[in-house]
């Protein structure tokens, strides 16, 4: 496929750089950009800073999290790519049928 709409390539780009990274410097940016926008528009100050600091925390929490999500998914592949049963799942009852 060609023009506009074809698929991004997964290899171009810089191999350091992925979605989490730009994921993550797009919220960065947000926290910057939201607060001087709230000020613009007429916002006290510490309402900024508080939604500043509100965002950043949130930010770092998510990246937290999707970089911990990251690593087990790699675990999980280099173990097999998820061939195992998985723990804690429904259990059937006495009455129902089991394959």
């Amino acid at each position: 496929m060609s023009g506009p709409h074809r698929p991004a390539d997964p290899t171009s780009g810089t191999p350091d750089r992925d979605g989490v990274t730009d994921l993550v410097r797009w919220a960065a940016f947000s926290c910057f950009l939201v607060p001087v926008a709230l000020l613009w528009y007429g916002a006290s100050f510490a309402g900024a800073a508080g939604t500043a600091f509100g965002l950043a925390a949130v930010t770092g929490a998510c990246r937290l999290l999707l970089r911990r999500s990251e690593r087990v998914a790699a675990r999980s592949r280099a173990r097999g790519g998820g061939r195992q049963a998985r723990r804690g799942g429904r259990h059937a009852g006495e009455k129902a049928p089991v394959d």
